[in-house]
Formats: structure tokens, sequence, C-alpha cells
């Protein structure tokens, strides 16, 4: 079985531990379930984002990813649950968008404004000093098209604007749905560099990304949902653990014998299995005296991808694919 963690159930009242008094804020989703008609989306979901710390959001297409983000932000009610920030719902924040930035949506601007227009509009709306703006198109690289029409952008820029815009208002939190979508190379490491000194200032990230490969290389802590359900969740390190790679003919026979001593297996490709729970000399101790040959014993790290898999291979079909 994979590594998993549940998070445990949250008073829905104001935690008094989730806005501390160096004021890191907590994002806290408390057995959070919405539907639409007959169709549960997300199913009773409990996590915790925590200060200090990015959190990768991830999951399949359609598992919930992205309704679960707009309930946090009151772009959508929950039927049942709670969603809150240093223990307050968003809407009872006394200026949200200088407590949460936002990216839901690449051209959430008017096309016919500037880019440094729009973050002067946005400036203005929420008591922002306007030496943020071009403080801030200098950071994420689009000061060099700041006069320019936002309606003229391409993704990749219209990405970096959004990300100007959540991070404006030197919000305490950041929830980010798919960042990284339509960056280059450098605007993937911009991208990287301004969440982990965000974290590191003792802010809290949350990020979707079906980029798993650049995500594994950003977040402290993942948490994995399918289907609008918690499938895995904790520090990425911690799920990561070491295992070993075991071939051998007698794949089936062995997975067998090592999981009626404890171990976990899965299959990693014909004849060939992936340990867990096991230290590698046992593991070929198990195998000799069960008369089993094997042809290679080594061990083994898994990526991001290979768990994600692991975690969502049986509810996902192949034709969902990894894209929100």
């Amino acid at each position: 079985m994979r590594p998993e963690s549940h998070a445990s159930a949250a008073p829905t009242g104001r935690n008094p531990e989730d806005a501390s008094a160096e004021g890191d804020v907590v994002l806290r989703v408390d057995h959070l379930t919405k539907r639409y008609g007959d169709h549960t989306v997300v199913d009773d979901l409990t996590f915790v984002a925590s200060p200090g710390r990015v959190t990768g959001f991830l999951g399949p297409n359609g598992s919930g990813k992205s309704t679960a983000m707009k309930v946090m932000l009151d772009l959508a009610a929950a039927d049942q649950g709670t969603c809150t920030i240093g223990g307050r719902r968003y809407r009872d924040l006394a200026n949200p968008a200088r407590t949460v930035g936002a990216l839901l949506e690449s051209n959430a601007f008017h096309p016919g404004r500037s880019g440094r227009n729009h973050l002067m509009f946005l400036a203005d709306a929420t008591g922002t000093p306007h030496s943020r703006v071009d403080e801030m198109l200098e950071q994420v690289g689009l000061a060099h098209a700041a006069n320019r029409r936002a309606g003229a952008y391409s993704l990749g820029m219209g990405q970096r604007l959004g990300l100007a815009a959540a991070l404006l208002g030197e919000p305490k939190v950041l929830i980010l749905d798919e960042p990284g979508n339509g960056l280059d190379p450098q605007g993937t490491r911009t991208l990287r560099d301004l969440l982990r000194a965000h974290a590191a200032g003792g802010g809290t990230v949350l990020v979707s990304s079906h980029l798993l490969g650049e995500v594994e290389h950003l977040v402290d802590d993942v948490i994995v949902i399918n289907e609008g359900r918690l499938v895995a969740q904790g520090a990425l390190a911690d799920l990561q653990q070491p295992a070993s790679l075991v071939r051998a003919r007698e794949s089936d026979r062995l997975a067998a014998v090592l999981e009626g001593e404890g171990a976990t297996t899965s299959a990693h490709a014909t004849n060939t299995l992936v340990v867990r729970g096991m230290p590698i000399d046992e593991i070929g101790d198990r195998a000799f005296t069960n008369g089993i040959a094997l042809n290679e014993l080594s061990p083994h790290g898994e990526s991001l991808e290979e768990l994600f898999l692991g975690w969502t291979s049986d509810l996902t079909t192949a034709e969902e694919g990894l894209t929100p």
C-alpha cells in the first residue's frame, strides 16, 4: 500500500493556532464537501497548508482541485465543512487581498488595460502602495511589457501578470492554480524562486500543477486527491521513503513471500517489483530462502510522478491524463 497520511479533524470555529503572534497564517480545510447536483466534486476533504512551506495540491483531471480552491476563496459555496485562513473564512477577512493572493485564471484582467494599469487598479482597490506595482513587474519579469495592452500578452505573460497581482498586496497566503502554465524555462525558474522566497519569509503557499517534475523541485508537502477524496498527504521527503528495485522471473511468488513478511510491493515493469518496508539485504535473504533467483536487486528512489501514478491509478482511467 502507498504511504498516506490523513489530516486530523479541526474545529469549525476560529482556531487560535491558525494565526500566530508572528503573523504566520494557516490555511485549513476541514471536512469540505462540494456537490453539483448529484455529483460530489469534493468529498470530505481535510488538510492543512502550513506557514513556511510550499504545499503541492495534486490530482488527476477532474479530481476537484480547482473547485476546492474556489471554495477556499468564497467563489463557490461548500455543502459541508469549512475553509479558513488564519482561523477566518475568506469573506470575514478585513482586507482579503492583503491576506490572500490568488491566481485561478491567467486572463483575469481587462484586455484593454496595460499590465501596469491593471496592477495600479488593484493597488488602489486594496490600499497597496503604488511602489509595489513596478517592484512586482520587475520581479516577475514583465517590466519590459508593463505598458503593453494585457490583451496582447501571451499565455506565459498573462501568467506572470497574474502572479504579480497575487503577490501585490504582500499577502501571507498564496493560492495558485496551475501558475506554471505557459511559462518558459526562465519563467518557471522565476516562479519557483518567488514561491520558495515567499515560504522562506513565513508565508503559506498552496499550489496546484500537473507539471510533476517541476513540483518535485518546488514543494515541501503534498496533498493528493482523486475523485474529490484525499488519497495521500505528507512531507514529500517522508513519502519518498527508500525502496528497493527487484527483478525476478518469479516476481509474483516473490511478491507474495515479501508481503507475507510485512513488506509492500508494487509492479514496476515486467517481472520487476518496487519493495518498501524491508531492508534490501533482507529481501535477498527471503528470496534465497525460498529458492527464488534474482536478476537484479538495487536501491530505488521513486519520483513524485511514480508515486502520483501509484496513488491515483486505482481510480483514474488512462483517458483522464494528468492535466487539471
